[in-house]
């Protein structure tokens, strides 16, 4: 998770305010020590009133309540650790650096030089250091203001606990304030932690939540960051140097640059002399230890999703916590939920699909080419995602054609506007068909070019005519031709006419709405684009949305949200399960005629110079206008999967004509012609140790040939004189159908359903020229 930079500079100057050690009037303040504290606490509101501060006796008095407080103390912000579906660690992320320890995991000689440095008396006073507290009053009456700390290291902790656990911008500014009332509120919160915890404890608490600077929040992080090892095994000059950081570690930030490091190792040479001053240690051993370099390792802050090698799965967790109510009823719970972490995910990630994926990716596309594939797998039936890969590596490196969002996911779950999903859409309009009542040989004529017959032909769900009647025609360029199609053919050849003309009979709406029923949406976040050339894929998609759409099919019409964690265990061992949430949308059958028809794409259509897996499978290639991207989506009953194609620069900017790939040169690149072999690759590997599941037969009874919407007869051949045919003196071939003339008609339709249609309702009477072009896409 990004860290929060003005978050960390605020805290800098937090420690900054509360650790001033001026020495400035030393001797008056030993004198005030020894008075009574209700006459000090009295002097602490009346003095600075005399002294022009404008600070009233009276605003002092009502924040004046020297009871003990109890302060609340939520957890520490910590990393979270996600870990694939069994069990091993892939990513992690946090809000602050930090990995909090006991006491006894800190190095004595640490222990002795914060305490030095911070508040040498602490293992003697109480909540309040006296000679502290006055030390700084007095240089605050001289100075006209409030212009230098006293605190001990439990009135530090208190402060540093209020600012942690700020929501708000104004909530962190009175826990930074520089007020009479405020510090009394601090002591108050001081006095009840010197009750509640031993000194040993507080320290500890101290030591976890203190920044030490370089990204390193608390002494384990910071030890690891600075000097690559734990806090148990510090030395004196190391540990010095981490105590002279907690004053004021923007100053002394050893990754800014020289000058920072310069100050640091001033710093501890400052903490060295204070401890042989002290007698932690001898003359001779601060002597030795200043004689060293600083030390300073610069190891590289852990976590992050883009450290990950997985970074896309990461980024798809992590903004899924942040924007799924079952991680939290508001967005600010949700939040933090992750900025405290602590937190062990369990995620639905197969290291080995995700490897069979990358690989497939990379035999094809190169990462430093400019066109990008990406790819999601996803589980029909419970919507749980195996994979996310991409050609190109995360990262913001220009020069290494690195990408900084996630390529696989929609823009909610941090990726980007998503390609155009092409014929992949046809699909919508299929399942459309088959719900209404047609059969698989039902169909239409198609013609060559196509517009719409006139504008309320197309009507969105809102009732607005979009059917557009003028315009460039859309052609079948690129994947199919026209002429009489059937469900089968029309879906076999990508016929976009077809489509278009089918749309038209089974209405918009009704298509928009089938593919909102299977979790189609823009990767944008915006509506569907609800216009004619809807079932052409002029809509933006994401291959997670795209493969979780086809997985509905698989599932025989059963939509599972897509799901990425199944458990988060917090930093006490509570374990909260996260199960599929699924629902039925589609009719099964359909669902089953739809995947019968999509079977043949591999051995009959688009896909059949590519092949299938050598199980039963179901897809539908895409290839959008003007090769601005290319798709496969297709699954089988065990995993659904989508890969795409483009340019992120800008697909309409940067097509796919004319462009090498991979090291191979394309004139245009269809659905088939990368996708595709991607797809087949990746799902060969990804299945390979699971047991081949069949689909469910359709129902032929119900979907089997055609109704009222069949292929036109053939003209009869001219009779010849002579031929034996002439009377049928021979016997029909078996399962032919009786001549034309004895055909029967009872008037009902044998397999689908008497909705009462017209006869001629899936025929070629949509009033549509052969030649009439249709609109272009959109």
């Amino acid at each position: 998770m990004p860290f929060n930079a003005r978050g960390r500079r605020t805290l800098e100057l937090v420690q900054a305010q509360t650790t001033d050690r001026s020495p400035l009037l030393l001797n008056v303040l030993r004198l005030t020590a020894a008075a009574a504290i209700t006459g000090v606490l009295a002097a602490a509101v009346a003095l600075p009133a005399v002294g022009g501060a404008g600070i009233t006796i009276k605003s002092a008095t009502e924040g004046l309540q020297l009871k003990p407080e109890e302060l609340a103390e939520p957890p520490l912000p910590e990393k979270s650790v996600l870990l694939d579906r069994d069990g091993d660690p892939f990513a992690q992320f946090y809000f602050e650096n930090r990995e909090s320890i006991t006491l006894d995991q800190v190095a004595p000689v640490m222990r002795e030089a914060i305490v030095a440095i911070e508040d040498f008396r602490f293992y003697e006073h109480g909540p309040i250091d006296l000679e502290g507290t006055f030390r700084a009053l007095v240089t605050n009456l001289s100075n006209g203001g409030v212009s230098q700390g006293g605190s001990s290291i439990t009135q530090q902790y208190v402060k540093l606990v209020l600012f942690n656990k700020a929501e708000t911008d104004a909530e962190r500014r009175a826990a930074t304030a520089t007020t009479y009332p405020r510090k009394l509120a601090e002591l108050r919160y001081a006095m009840a932690l010197e009750k509640k915890y031993s000194k040993d404890e507080i320290l500890e608490r101290y030591l976890n939540i203190s920044y030490f600077g370089a990204g390193a929040y608390g002494i384990q992080a910071a030890a690891k960051r600075f000097f690559d090892k734990p806090a148990a095994k510090l030395t004196l000059a190391e540990a010095a140097t981490l105590a002279g950081a907690v004053q004021n570690p923007s100053v002394t930030d050893p990754n800014v640059g020289k000058a920072g490091r310069k100050r640091l190792l001033d710093r501890r040479n400052i903490v060295l002399d204070r401890m042989a001053e002290l007698g932690k240690i001898s003359d001779q051993e601060a002597a030795a230890a200043k004689a060293k370099s600083l030390g300073w390792k610069d190891v590289d802050i852990p976590g992050g999703c883009h450290e990950s090698k997985y970074p896309y799965f990461c980024l798809y967790v992590q903004h899924e916590m942040l924007t799924n109510a079952a991680f939290g009823k508001t967005e600010s719970q949700r939040r933090r939920l992750l900025r405290d972490g602590g937190l062990t995910i369990k995620t639905t990630l197969d290291t080995k699909m995700q490897k069979a994926s990358e690989e497939a990716i990379g035999h094809y596309v190169d990462p430093g080419d400019m066109p990008a594939a990406s790819q999601a797998m996803v589980v029909p039936g419970t919507g749980e995602i195996r994979a996310m890969a991409a050609s190109r590596k995360f990262g913001t490196s220009k020069k290494k054609n690195q990408i900084s969002y996630n390529l696989p996911a929609d823009r909610a779950h941090g990726g980007g506007a998503g390609f155009q999903a092409g014929s992949t859409f046809k699909v919508f309009t299929l399942l459309t068909a088959l719900d209404q009542g047609m059969k698989v040989d039902d169909g239409l004529k198609a013609p060559n070019a196509y517009l719409a017959p006139s504008a309320s032909a197309f009507k969105d769900c809102d009732g607005n005519s979009v059917g557009a009647i003028s315009g460039p025609p859309a052609h079948n360029s690129s994947e199919g031709t026209g002429g009489f199609k059937s469900l089968s053919t029309g879906t076999w050849g990508s016929v976009n006419t077809f489509f278009l003309a089918l749309e038209q009979k089974v209405g918009l709406c009704e298509v928009v709405t089938m593919a909102k029923k299977l979790g189609a949406k823009r990767a944008d976040g915006d509506s569907l684009r609800e216009v004619q050339t809807f079932t052409l894929g002029v809509n933006e998609m994401d291959p997670v949305t795209l493969a979780n759409s086809y997985a509905t099919i698989a599932a025989r019409g059963e939509y599972c949200r897509p799901i990425a964690v199944t458990e988060v265990r917090d930093r006490y061992g509570k374990a909260k399960q996260h199960k599929p949430r699924c629902k039925q949308v589609l009719d099964e059958e359909v669902a089953d005629a739809a995947s019968h028809i999509l079977s043949g794409v591999f051995t009959k259509g688009t896909m059949q110079d590519v092949g299938g897996i050598g199980r039963d499978a179901a897809g539908k290639t895409g290839t959008t206008d003007d090769y601005t991207a290319a798709w496969f989506a297709g699954y089988t009953p065990d995993l659904s999967s989508a890969v795409s194609i483009g340019d992120p620069r800008g697909a309409f900017r940067h097509d796919l004509v004319g462009v090498t790939i991979g090291g191979r040169y394309w004139s245009y690149v269809y659905g088939a012609s990368i996708s595709g072999p991607i797809w087949k690759e990746s799902m060969l590997k990804a299945l390979e140790d699971i047991e081949a599941s069949s689909f469910t037969a359709i129902n032929m009874d119900r979907f089997g040939g055609c109704s009222t919407g069949c292929a036109p007869k053939p003209p009869k051949e001219k009779k010849e004189e002579g031929d034996e045919r002439d009377g049928f003196p021979f016997p029909f071939p078996e399962g032919d159908d009786l001549p034309d003339e004895e055909e029967q008609d009872d008037g009902t339709d044998p397999g689908g359903r008497d909705d009462g249609r017209p006869d001629d309702y899936w025929n070629d009477g949509l009033g549509i020229p052969q030649d009439t072009p249709v609109t272009p896409f959109q």
